[in-house]
Parts: structure tokens; C-alpha cells; sequence
């Protein structure tokens, strides 16, 4: 999971373990102490190790590769990971690439028959909202929050968020 301390990778480290699935969290080094507290078995430091070759001394992965290598943030590519990949894995991302090169992959990865590549296009039904309700009364999921603004102060949220620093979701509370 390539960007496990974002808002979105840190909710998708946890519903990866709620599944059942072995996670290794990608992330910088503000993020790596809270990686395991959100279930991921191994984690991976971006600025002091290169995933994509330092990958065998990750505990998590069988000697084959991942099955699936998730980018939240749009920091790798298709030819990057290809090779961590198993046979039949994925790769997704849910940025488009460099010149959108994501969704024409996803397009035709499939067609060889081989490892692929997914934009990934979310759903939401009532089926998973009720689902993602069970498991936060559970505390089997809980959203990583960072910090907490007034409405007021908007724009320091935004310029927080945009300086790559925050770790999971920042709130702006509405007072009524």
C-alpha cells in the first residue's frame, strides 16, 4: 500500500485487514510508528528505502511477489511495480499516470492475460455504507485523523494539507 499514512491509505490499510489480507504499508517517516497500529504487517519507509528494489526484505510478501500493489498517491508507476507483482496480481492507482498511461494500461493489461492494471472506480451503495457503519461501532475501523480546523481557519487546513505533511484526514468543523 504505496501512501499508508494518507487519509486514503490509511483507511485502506485497515479494510485490507478487515478482508483478511497481509498489508505492507509504503510510507514516510512520520507515518511509520502508526502503520502497525492500523494493521499493517510490515512497513516500508519511503525515504530510506527504495520499495521497488528493497522489496525482498519485507517480511510480509512470499518469495513470488505481491499480489496487489495499491498506490493512493500516484508516487509509482506500472513499470515500476510490474515486477513486484505475481502473476495474475494488479496493480492500481488511483491517479491516472503520466499522460494517463493508467487508463490505458487498465485497458489493455487485461488482454494479456498476465498481470494488470486497474483504475479503480468506487461504489457506494447502501450495502457499504451500512458495512463501513458496522465496522466503525466495531473499532474495527477508524479513520486517521490528523489535526482539526474552525472553518475559519480553511485555508491553513488547506496549506497544511498541501505541504505533504499531514498524516491521515484533517477535520474542518462547522459550528452551527
Amino acid at each position: 500500500m504505496i501512501g499508508a499514512s494518507g487519509a486514503i491509505g490509511s483507511a485502506a490499510v485497515q479494510l485490507l485487514k478487515c478482508r483478511g489480507a497481509r498489508v505492507t504499508a509504503v510510507c514516510g517517516p512520520d507515518g511509520v510508528d502508526r502503520m502497525p497500529g492500523l494493521g499493517a504487517d510490515g512497513v516500508i519507509d519511503h525515504t530510506t528505502q527504495d520499495f521497488t528494489q528493497d522489496f525482498t526484505q519485507d517480511f510480509t510478501q512470499d518469495e513470488d511477489g505481491y499480489d496487489a500493489v495499491l498506490d493512493a498517491v500516484g508516487a509509482s508507476s506500472w513499470s515500476r511495480c510490474r515486477r513486484l507483482l505475481r502473476p495474475g496480481g494488479v496493480y492500481a492507482s488511483g491517479e491516472p499516470g503520466r499522460f494517463a498511461q493508467n487508463l490505458l494500461l487498465a485497458a489493455l493489461t487485461p488482454l494479456a492475460r498476465g498481470r494488470k492494471v486497474m483504475f479503480p472506480f468506487p461504489s457506494i451503495d447502501q450495502q457499504m455504507v451500512e458495512h463501513l457503519r458496522d465496522l466503525l461501532a466495531s473499532g474495527q475501523f477508524q479513520p486517521l485523523l490528523d489535526r482539526q480546523y474552525p472553518l475559519e481557519e480553511i485555508v491553513d487546513a488547506y496549506r497544511y494539507v498541501e505541504s505533504g505533511r499531514k498524516l491521515g484526514n484533517v477535520v474542518i468543523s462547522i459550528r452551527s
